[in-house]
């Protein structure tokens, strides 16, 4: 795999690594992740309680989610990081207000920061690669595709970057 080409590249793949890891711990020791985002571990689960199924069903997303994002890493898939900041607000919004309504615990307050955060890193990030693009820059990650080369020429940029698989 290589590595990110862009600053916002690296943001999303910094993201995918952690959602994969996180995703797998869940898996594999779920009690940790719930202490890591503030749940209470009981002694035993009620009739009922279906608490290993959701974070079962949770942990297996966020490993797939890092995978999807490692792969628009290696793509440089520039409209999926844009896609990603606004959803990732939406997840700091919705997550945020979970722990302000009492749905969730404070820990997982956390979970809603990071969110934010990292959907703010790659706006910061896209904007960056932008900046340095439009001025010519060495390295820049410009959308548009190599002179001659037809892949995505109907897509206005949208599509992966022309140089990301050999």
């Amino acid at each position: 795999m290589r590595l990110p080409r862009s600053v916002a590249g690296w943001t999303i793949a910094v993201f995918g690594v952690l959602a994969l890891v996180m995703g797998a711990v869940g898996l594999l020791w779920p009690e940790a992740l719930l202490r890591m985002i503030g749940f209470e571990i009981p002694e035993t689960r009620a009739p009922g309680d279906h608490t290993g199924v959701f974070v079962t069903a949770s942990s297996m997303a966020s490993f797939n989610m890092g995978v999807y994002y490692l792969l628009a890493t290696a793509t440089e898939w520039r409209a999926f990081y844009r896609f990603t900041v606004v959803f990732r607000l939406v997840t700091f919004t919705v997550f945020t207000l979970a722990v302000l309504a009492d749905v969730a615990p404070g820990g997982f307050f956390g979970v809603a920061a990071w969110e934010g955060v990292g959907a703010l890193a790659t706006a910061a990030g896209l904007w960056w690669d932008a900046r340095r693009s439009a001025s010519g820059g060495a390295g820049s990650t410009a959308d548009e595709p190599l002179p001659g080369d037809r892949s995505g020429a109907e897509t206005s940029g949208v599509g992966p970057a022309t140089d990301a698989v050999r």
